[in-house]
Parts: C-alpha cells; sequence; structure tokens
C-alpha cells in the first residue's frame, strides 16, 4: 500500500491584508514614475509623422564665423597674346622659320610667291604711267590753248583800240570839213564791231579756261585713282612676306614648305612668351560670380603667386566656362606654354555669417526649408540661405547659432513636418 504525501506537507501561513496592499502601492507608484519618465518620449512618438533611424542621416550645426567663398582647380599656363597669321593672297609658301624658332617682331617668317597678284601690280603700275602722260599732254594743249585765247583777247584790244582812233581823226576831219559823215558813221561802226570782239574774246577765254581746267582736273582724278590701285596691289604684294606681329617663339607651323594655299589659310603661330596666362576651366553655376579684377593664387613646383582675374569667356562650353588669370607683379621665370599650374580664385570672404555645412538639403525643396533637431525631433523650419562656398553655405534666416539642422539623408521623411529620429 503507497503511502500519501501528508507527513510532507506544511502549513503555510497567508500573508495579512496590510502587506498586500502595501506591495500593490509599490507597483502603481514605479507604473506611475515609468509612465511619467516616458511620457515626453511617448508623446514625440504619437505626434510625428515618421520615424527615421538617427545612422541615415547627416547632421550639422549652425556656426557664426567666416566666410570664404572661392574657386579650386587646375590650370594651364597660355599665352596672353599668341596671334596666328593667315595668308593675305592665294600662292605658294616658302617657311623661312621652324616651330619653336625665336623670332623677333618684325622677322618675315614665310614668304607667299603669287604670279597673279605682281602681274596684275605691274599692269596697273603701266595704266598708271600711260595716265600720266595724258594728264601731261592735257596740261600741254590747255597751256597752248590758253595762249591762243590770250593772242585772240590782245588781238580784239588792238582792234578795239585802232578803232577808236580812226572814229577820232574822222571826227575830227569831219568837223574841219575834210571828210564826209558817212566815214565818221563807218567808223564808229567799225568800233562797236571792235568792241563787241573784244568782249567775246573775254568770254570766250574764260569760259575755255574753265573748261580746259576742267579737262585737266578729270584726268589728275583718274591718275590719283590708279595711283591708289597700284598703292594697295603694293601693299598685298609687301603682305607677301608674313612677318611676326610680337618677339617670342614659333608655336606650330600648319602648312608645309612650298605648299599651294588659298587666300585667308592657317600658316603659323606666334607665341609671345613674354606675357604668359593661366587658363582654368569654371563650372557654369560660379561663372557667374566672377568678375576682371578678382584676386587669386597661382601654385606650382612649391611656390604660389598672386593674379588676378584677366578675362572670363561669354562662351559655356561642356558647362564650363573658360577664366584666365594673370600674374600679380613680376612673372615667374621659366614658365612653359600649357604647363599645368594650380589656381584659386577669391570670389567672396566675410566675417560673421552665418553659416551652416552644405549638404544635400540645399537643393531639396529648392533651399526653402530645413530640418532642425530639437529633443529628438527633426522639425520642418522655412529658411532662406545665400552664398555657397565648396564646404559651406550662409544661412540668411530661419536658423540660429547652435541649431542642429539635418543636412543629409532628409529625403527619407518625404516632406513630413515632423519626423521622429531613432537611435
Amino acid at each position: 500500500m503507497i503511502r500519501d504525501t501528508s507527513a510532507q506537507d506544511r502549513v503555510i501561513a497567508s500573508a495579512s491584508p496590510g502587506r498586500r496592499r502595501l506591495l500593490m502601492a509599490v507597483i502603481a507608484i514605479g507604473l506611475v514614475a515609468l509612465l511619467a519618465f516616458a511620457w515626453p518620449a511617448l508623446q514625440r512618438q504619437f505626434s510625428a509623422n515618421a520615424s527615421v533611424s538617427e545612422s541615415r542621416l547627416g547632421f550639422a550645426v549652425v556656426e557664426l564665423g567666416p566666410f570664404v567663398r572661392d574657386i579650386a582647380g587646375e590650370g594651364k599656363v597660355v599665352a596672353a597674346n599668341s596671334p596666328t597669321l593667315y595668308a593675305a593672297n592665294a600662292g605658294t609658301v616658302t617657311l623661312r622659320v621652324h616651330a619653336g624658332d625665336a623670332v623677333k617682331k618684325g622677322q618675315v617668317l614665310a614668304e607667299l610667291e603669287s604670279l597673279e597678284l605682281n602681274a596684275r601690280l605691274a599692269q596697273e603700275r603701266s595704266n598708271a604711267d600711260a595716265m600720266r602722260a595724258e594728264l601731261m599732254r592735257a596740261q600741254v594743249e590747255a597751256r597752248q590753248q590758253r595762249a591762243a585765247l590770250q593772242s585772240a583777247y590782245e588781238n580784239a584790244g588792238i582792234d578795239m583800240k585802232t578803232a577808236q582812233n580812226d572814229l577820232a581823226r574822222q571826227t575830227k576831219a569831219f568837223e574841219a570839213g575834210a571828210a564826209a559823215g558817212m566815214q565818221v558813221d563807218h567808223a564808229r561802226d567799225t568800233l562797236e564791231k571792235a568792241r563787241v570782239t573784244l568782249a567775246h574774246a573775254e568770254a570766250g577765254r574764260g569760259l575755255k579756261d574753265d573748261s580746259l581746267k576742267f579737262d585737266v582736273q578729270a584726268k589728275q582724278a583718274a591718275l590719283d585713282r590708279q595711283l591708289l590701285q597700284v598703292q594697295d596691289l603694293q601693299r598685298q604684294v609687301a603682305e607677301l612676306a608674313i612677318r611676326s606681329p610680337v618677339d617670342g617663339q614659333v608655336g606650330q607651323l600648319f602648312v608645309a614648305e612650298r605648299a599651294s594655299v588659298a587666300k585667308d589659310a592657317k600658316l603659323l603661330s606666334v607665341i609671345d612668351l613674354s606675357a604668359l596666362e593661366v587658363q582654368m576651366q569654371v563650372a557654369e553655376s560660379y561663372a557667374r560670380d566672377l568678375a576682371i579684377g578678382m584676386p587669386g593664387e597661382i601654385g606650382g613646383n612649391g611656390r604660389s603667386w598672386r593674379g588676378l582675374v584677366s578675362s572670363v569667356s561669354p562662351e559655356v562650353v561642356n558647362n564650363e566656362v573658360a577664366a584666365r588669370l594673370r600674374f600679380d607683379g613680376q612673372q615667374p621665370e621659366q614658365l612653359r606654354q600649357n604647363q599645368r599650374l594650380s589656381v584659386r580664385v577669391l570670389l567672396d570672404q566675410r566675417d560673421k555669417v552665418l553659416t551652416l555645412r552644405r549638404g544635400s538639403f540645399a537643393d531639396e525643396g529648392g533651399g526653402a526649408f530645413a530640418y532642425v533637431v530639437r529633443d529628438g525631433m527633426a522639425e520642418k523650419t522655412p529658411v532662406r540661405l545665400g552664398q555657397r562656398s565648396l564646404d559651406k553655405i550662409e544661412v540668411l534666416s530661419g536658423l540660429k547659432p547652435g541649431d542642429k539642422v539635418v543636412i543629409s539623408g532628409a529625403d527619407a521623411f518625404q516632406g513630413a513636418a515632423r519626423v521622429a529620429i531613432s537611435n
């Protein structure tokens, strides 16, 4: 027969009612304290439109300090003056230099041989000589005709004087009764006829003189036009000798020796090494801020030199704009065409500017808002942003120093007004 467990049982005394109430009170107080501690976090969680992990976000603090905006990049040495020489006329080229040769201003670099141009010059010179002979012949004829007209005028004057004397004699003879009245009338008519002849001779002399002057002037003008044409052809023939416009170095030859070229064909280039600049490519977004005269810095071979922006190209190529800097002061020695140098251009420099580290937030929503983190919540805040540098962006309004801002990853908020940041 199996024995029961009555011998192992033990009577446990029941808790008193007072002790149970005390235990319940302690538990209730603990729950209330826990709820009071966690309530702000629970309230934020309940009021937030979304929740995003902190590890997915980038943060930065708004600061008040110096703001420097610059452009940095690589540039290459180029000649400020690098003219390209062209053929002034069609012909055969004879080169007098080689690429890399040092040349002086006015030195003949190449010669063009143009048989057609030389033939035209000879022909126009011959025409000019013929016109000069015609002018001289017209001048001689004018002098001859003027002499004949002057002789006719003087003879008419003599005839008039003779007629006057004859009339005086006949009048005296008539008064003395030695001549008839008919003779006096005849002498008077002869005088009148001599007077008319003299007047016509004088008028004809003036008119013919003007005509001769016009004829000589026309031939002179024709000769002048022809001489101008000859001078123009002489200029074109002189331009067949291609001369260097500057002291420098021959750059590139675009034609071969004894090649036949057309008018305006490229022949060669000359590099003026006395005035070198540094050219850099600038992003289109920064190009509008560049201006001639802005200070810059040029570096290379462990040295740096001050520079100034000398030109900004008006043309955009592949979303970039070409800008040039000249050396501010004495140009460094031993620089070479196309040598690579580092370039930095200072666009803006100010003190006590409210800034924030750059991030994708500046491009999201057009930069009209930012998410400011307060007590674990990211709140959408309207802002107004200003100029941008390589690593900072100017804050004009909406933020204050010390504000913690989400600068990247805010696209996960999907435009929500409030977002909880979870650990």
